[in-house]
């Protein structure tokens, strides 16, 4: 398995912003500590942090995770397998 885009895109985002740790983590409602770890990539945020992260800096959970530019350059097959056409 890849290793997580996560820390690398939040650490963007936040340095982006110009904002520090602690004022993110408050604004978002995590913990400094918390916001630290997921920074490093020692700890993976649960979905409730993620979804305020992604909240506040308005991008999608993919962009946050770094899936956005896979998903943009996968090539469309057509009609979806689960889909029947008739």
């Amino acid at each position: 398995m890849a290793k997580s885009e996560f820390p690398n895109q939040l650490r963007k985002l936040r340095e982006r912003r110009r904002i520090s740790r602690r004022v993110l983590a408050e604004l978002c409602g995590i913990s400094k500590s918390a916001l630290s770890r997921y920074e490093r990539g020692e700890r993976v945020p649960t979905l409730t942090d993620a979804e305020a992260l992604a909240d506040f800096f308005e991008v999608s959970l993919d962009r946050l995770c770094g899936r956005e530019k896979i998903f943009s350059e996968r090539p469309r097959t057509g009609t979806p397998a689960a889909v029947a056409v008739v």
